[in-house]
């Protein structure tokens, strides 16, 4: 056992260019002057590859958290661990976070991108290593920290030798080599330049554990952490355990959201709290976003799942609403029967409780994204949508960008169909899709319809649809209502022998014929070379006279 001289010496040897104390820093820090209820919270992504959807679902209920309370949200870049540092990745996380409208308080300001700048910066970890070293050096000088010498290849020996006597792997009690090493033992260490990590000297029991109560997991059984995990490692950045702790405390974070794969780290994290001698916030840890797959869940995979990256929404072109809509309603169940019972309130004020966290997990569901979305779009005004699909095709489908500021009043008629109805127009679910489906509606994309298509009613005879088209040419008007568009073509139907309802079919099925959906269905494939679409009337209007007369012709 040291002495508070030689821990004090240890602590001297080991870092000697660090000569503030904590106390500075704390002072530097001053806890914020927020209302009584308003929570902290922070997004602490790594810039280590592509950002994940499951992290813009933190983020999202970090965010929300925060500005409901009338607290504060903000961004902290966690980039200590330099070897899996992508280029530009601090930009893209920022840039992410814009487009999906996660308004942040405070962050990292870089050229490119400007946040607000707070007063408890700076927001990336590799900026802040003197703050990292003096906490520790503070532990060393306590007692409960010490150096470790171990090589890698001694710690896999160790860890070897943990598994073939069948006891749980780990640095603790006689298994932690440098644990009680004196002062003269570690200035031979340093005087032969071996390098060294900074441990947390556990003074945890395995078997014995604690109730501990998570906000959204509720109240679990937590066991004691007594592996003397490391601190600093040896290029003297801090391991994620230690570094989230001292900066959680100083940038005054009151709640910890993040996934419920660090649940497993949580007593190291309170441990290193109570070392410390400062109160740890409250967690909440949010289990994954799932996927079924061959009748099982698993977690949404960075590498099997492109869905799982952010970059799968830009391309695809899901409005940031749809994609934010959808997390709402896998992070709260109640979110769907509020956004029925307030269709056009903002989802800013959907009150998210993470109590109301699915405690499982939420499987994902690209089909409910689709119908979500499609409601969203359906509420928007042709320019909107208009203005939406250019900014997305611009960086995406530069052609038909092309087509789209070449044709502007075009296209804002055809996106006008039913967009002022009682019940909107609801068929497509992102802008990638909108080329496709308005695409008949241009002469040189639209291929004219042979009479003999399997588009027609398979009823229908290759005379009965010339029929149709002969005779609705005849006596089609562009001026007509749309009353009297309707009317034409049932008075049109029955003259040619069709029913005005199908149920007619019951009452004399030998003279069936058809019905007037029957008459409609060929208009319909002739115009539009497909079976389903928006309001014909409103079709027909939009393509004027001169394009409906030329495709009712074979």
């Amino acid at each position: 056992m040291t002495s508070e001289l030689e821990n004090k010496k240890i602590a001297d040897l080991l870092l000697p260019n660090i000569i503030k104390k904590t106390g500075d820093y704390i002072s530097k820090y001053p806890p914020r002057n927020l209302p009584e209820d308003a929570k902290v919270t922070r997004f602490g992504p790594s810039p280590t590859g592509f950002l994940h959807i499951g992290g813009i679902y933190t983020a999202l209920i970090s965010e929300r958290i925060a500005h409901q309370s009338d607290g504060v949200f903000f961004l902290r870049i966690e980039d200590t661990d330099k070897t899996r540092e992508v280029s530009n990745g601090t930009a893209q996380i920022i840039n992410a976070l814009k487009e999906f409208g996660l308004s942040t308080d405070e962050g990292p300001q870089s050229e490119s991108i400007c946040l607000n700048s707070g007063k408890y910066g700076p927001y990336k970890q590799s900026e802040r290593v003197d703050i990292y070293l003096t906490f520790a050096k503070h532990l060393l000088e306590k007692g409960l920290a010490y150096p470790c010498f171990c090589t890698k290849d001694e710690l896999e020996t160790l860890r070897k030798e943990q598994e073939s006597n069948k006891i749980r792997p780990g640095y603790y009690g006689k298994w932690a080599r440098h644990r009680d090493a004196g002062l003269k033992e570690i200035e031979d260490n340093l005087k032969n330049n071996i390098p060294f990590v900074i441990r947390l000297k556990s003074d945890g029991v395995e078997e014995n554990s604690f109730v501990f109560s998570d906000l959204a997991k509720g109240k679990i059984n937590v066991t004691e952490n007594n592996n003397d995990i490391v601190l600093i490692k040896a290029d003297s950045y801090p391991t994620y355990h230690f570094a989230h702790v001292v900066d959680d405390f100083l940038m005054g974070v009151t709640h910890v959201i993040r996934g419920d794969e660090w649940l497993s780290s949580l007593p190291i994290h309170l441990q290193i709290f109570k070392f410390l001698g400062i109160k740890a916030p409250f967690y909440a840890h949010i289990s994954p976003i799932l996927k079924l797959e061959n009748g099982s869940k698993r977690k949404l995979s960075k590498r099997k799942d492109p869905e799982s990256s952010v970059d799968f929404y830009f391309e695809k072109g899901y409005p940031v609403d749809s994609i934010i809509e959808y997390l709402l309603n896998i992070a709260n169940s109640g979110f769907e029967d509020w956004r029925r019972g307030n269709p056009y309130f903002s989802n800013m004020e959907f009150p998210v409780k993470l109590e109301k966290i699915s405690k499982s997990g939420a499987l994902f569901d690209l089909n409910k994204l689709d119908n979500i979305s499609k409601e969203v779009i359906s509420k928007m005004t042709a320019e909107e949508v208009f203005e939406k699909t250019l900014t997305w095709a611009t960086s995406h489908n530069k052609n038909f960008a092309n087509i789209l500021t070449e044709n502007r009043d075009f296209c804002l008629q055809i996106f006008s169909i039913e967009r002022n109805d009682k019940k909107p127009r609801k068929d497509f679910a992102s802008w990638s899709e909108i080329e496709e489906s308005i695409s008949y509606f241009f002469d040189s994309k639209f291929e004219q319809v042979k009479v003999n298509s399997n588009l027609f009613p398979e009823h229908l005879t290759d005379t009965d649809i010339q029929e149709i088209v002969d005779s609705y040419s005849n006596v089609y008007q562009e001026e007509n209502n749309r009353d009297d568009w309707f009317e034409k073509i049932k008075t049109l139907s029955e003259s040619l022998g069709y029913a005005s309802n199908i149920k007619d079919f019951k009452t004399s099925p030998d003279s069936y014929k058809g019905h007037v959906g029957d008459v409609a269905m060929v208009l319909r494939v002739m115009v539009t070379g497909k079976t389903q679409t928006p309001d014909l009337y409103e079709i027909m209007n939009v393509l004027g006279k001169e394009r409906v007369l030329k495709r009712l012709k074979f």
